[in-house]
């Protein structure tokens, strides 16, 4: 299922190209050249969507060539959609195809968004994608979900977000507005410079999704403490099947006011925040007011009847949560006979309440009682990052000079 913008640009349909979801071998000059033939009829092309075909090396470098030599598509060129475009492909052929395909893409100066979701990159391609990432200086829009990246490359993607944000810095150009990079088992090795990266874009961050990346609760704590706290335009956090317990849940819920005024849609779907960490999270909406948030994703969290009872009914009572329209509770421990429950179906007509999980019993209760003492001795990793950031800024600068001097003649 590839990944889409929540509210993508609109174009005129004689402003987009796409031969999207046909399923077309592209694999030499000749298999994609009555594509570009169509192209090049174009008198400005603002979107190229090719996602669902399935492209190779040699196809890659004829559209490569063809972007880089017609103003009408190197001038005026947007965004781009390229997921799931590698299908049956070898690691070896993406490799090439990315190394031909994203230094035309740099070459657009309007190339604002891209997605190169559903495409297995692994290890292999995070050069290309590294060097990619930190030169595109227009780039507002990133989309990376289901790459199979892990931790090695989720930590590079996270340097070279922050050397795209000191580029972007001193040239005054817009930072990133969306970074979407689910199910590609970041785990917690990417967490610390995933969160300095995202930190250095906070002048512009609205949307940032990391579901089903396997991130445990020290990297969630990292996450947020070293790097979401300082992007206070948030206004999509989807953190949705990664693991919280009670360290991630109090670092989130210290943190929940950044947001207070930004935030409209809260994705913790299967995170596991349990009965004390629900708690936590759900006293900062009873305490403070978040007018903007629309939607509230907390399912199959272990949340208890309690936490409904004291914190979100009364947050709602309070009009704390004043234009709530999307509420997601389904799968948590909660009584469904309960009046609670009954107020709640009746503020919110699409609730569901179908799959809720049994009260503890004694047995239950206690063995939870061991798990979240054992949970409360995890802490928050103590981290100095101004050595990790200046060492990433070197690294540019160093880098920014080689690259000068290979383009000077002597």
């Amino acid at each position: 299922m590839a990944t889409v913008l929540p509210s993508p640009t609109v174009y005129k349909e004689k402003e987009i190209f796409s031969i999207a979801n046909k399923a077309l071998k592209l694999t030499t000059k000749e298999d994609i050249q009555p594509h570009l033939d169509s192209l090049s009829k174009y008198e400005k092309v603002y979107k190229i969507d090719l996602s669902g075909n399935t492209i190779g090396i040699e196809a890659s470098k004829s559209l490569s060539d063809f972007i880089s030599t017609n103003s009408n598509i190197q001038s005026h060129l947007q965004e781009v959609n390229f997921a799931d475009l590698y299908t049956s492909r070898l690691v070896e052929e993406v490799v090439d195809s990315l190394n031909n395909i994203l230094p035309a893409l740099l070459s657009c100066p309007n190339l604002t968004t891209i997605n190169l979701s559903d495409n297995a990159f692994g290890l292999r391609t995070i050069d290309s994608l590294e060097h990619f990432i930190s030169h595109a200086i227009n780039l507002k829009h990133l989309i990376l979900s289901n790459n199979g990246m892990g931790p090695f490359a989720g930590e590079r993607i996270g340097k070279a977000l922050f050397q795209l944000a000191q580029l972007k810095r001193s040239q005054d150009k817009h930072m990133l507005e969306t970074f979407i990079c689910g199910r590609n088992r970041l785990e917690n090795g990417s967490a610390l410079y995933l969160a300095i990266g995202l930190k250095n874009h906070r002048d512009g961050l609205k949307i940032v999704k990391l579901y089903q990346n396997g991130i445990r609760p020290r990297g969630i704590a990292n996450l947020i403490h070293y790097g979401l706290k300082f992007n206070e335009k948030l206004e999509i956090l989807d953190l949705q099947d990664n693991t919280f317990t009670l360290l991630g849940s109090k670092v989130l819920a210290e943190n929940l006011h950044v947001w207070a005024e930004s935030l409209r849609e809260l994705n913790l779907n299967d995170c596991l925040l349990k009965s004390k960490g629900s708690e936590e999270v759900f006293k900062v909406f009873n305490e403070l007011k978040f007018e903007h948030l629309k939607t509230l994703k907390f399912e199959y969290n272990e949340m208890s009847q309690e936490t409904i009872e004291n914190q979100l009914i009364p947050a709602l009572e309070k009009k704390n949560l004043p234009i709530l329209e999307n509420l997601e509770i389904n799968g948590n421990r909660l009584d469904e006979d309960s009046e609670a429950l009954d107020t709640l179906q009746g503020m919110f007509e699409d609730l569901e309440l179908d799959d809720l999980e049994e009260l503890d019993s004694e047995d239950e209760e206690e063995d939870d009682d061991e798990e979240d003492a054992e949970n409360e001795k995890e802490t928050l990793d103590i981290v100095d990052v101004e050595p990790l950031e200046k060492a990433l800024a070197d690294e540019l600068n160093i880098s920014g000079l080689t690259e000068a001097l290979s383009k000077t003649g002597i």
